[in-house]
């Protein structure tokens, strides 16, 4: 993964001055959440960067070795935990952070770009987030987990302490239980993270309401910005 990983991009005005990189779930691509946009409610200003990259084609083992588009091999898994390749998550982090570095280039700090992510994106945006060495605006989390907590506590970064954190799940989740993502959110605590939590009546999906209160989330991080 050493070139910059193909994705759609849209812009909510001219000359955005925040960005937000979303990370898709296992065996979807990029145009997953670019509807997602207009339901935000953003203003026109300040003008947002949305980038919603496509993850690499590769076989998943658990599910039979069918390759389909993934941020890390998942080995095994049940409903209440994974065990995933390691190796896989630091590649895609590489991956994730050249589209950091890419937005730095264009003009946006990384104190003004947000990292987010659903499912196996969402378990991206935390590993990648709260190990990145600049301080980052902040993370949204979406029906997802920790894959590797043993990474997050060797490569933690004192930048990315206080990020703030929106973590959304679905109480009626039966691919990533609502248990996994609990259980992510009060790793985070113990380890003195802020964490926003929110709990919807919905299964491995997003709602309108969810979407709506990031948006919220989102406007009032970029008018503290």
């Amino acid at each position: 993964m050493d070139e910059l990983l193909p994705a759609i991009e849209l812009e909510t005005a001219a000359m955005p001055r925040f960005s937000v990189i979303w990370l898709h779930g296992l065996g979807a691509d990029g145009s997953d959440f670019e509807a997602v946009v207009p339901e935000l409610g953003l203003a026109r200003d300040p003008g947002v960067r949305f980038v919603f990259p496509h993850a690499p084609q590769m076989p998943v083992t658990c599910n039979g070795g069918y390759v389909m588009p993934a941020w890390y091999d998942i080995v095994s898994l049940d409903s209440n935990s994974r065990t995933v390749d390691a190796a896989g998550i630091i590649a895609s982090r590489q991956a994730i952070r050249r589209l950091i570095e890419r937005e730095n280039q264009r003009g946006v700090p990384c104190s003004r770009v947000f990292l987010a992510g659903f499912s196996q994106g969402g378990a991206m945006a935390y590993t990648t987030a709260l190990t990145h060495a600049e301080t980052l605006a902040g993370v949204i989390a979406l029906s997802t987990y920790i894959p590797n907590p043993q990474l997050l506590e060797d490569e933690a970064t004192v930048a990315n302490k206080a990020v703030p954190i929106f973590a959304a799940h679905g109480s009626e989740d039966d691919v990533v239980s609502p248990e996994l993502g609990i259980r992510a959110r009060d790793f985070l605590m113990r380890h003195g993270h802020r964490v926003e939590w929110h709990e919807y009546p919905m299964p491995h999906s997003v709602c309108l309401e969810e979407i709506q209160e990031i948006g919220r989330w989102l406007r009032d991080r970029m008018a503290a910005s």
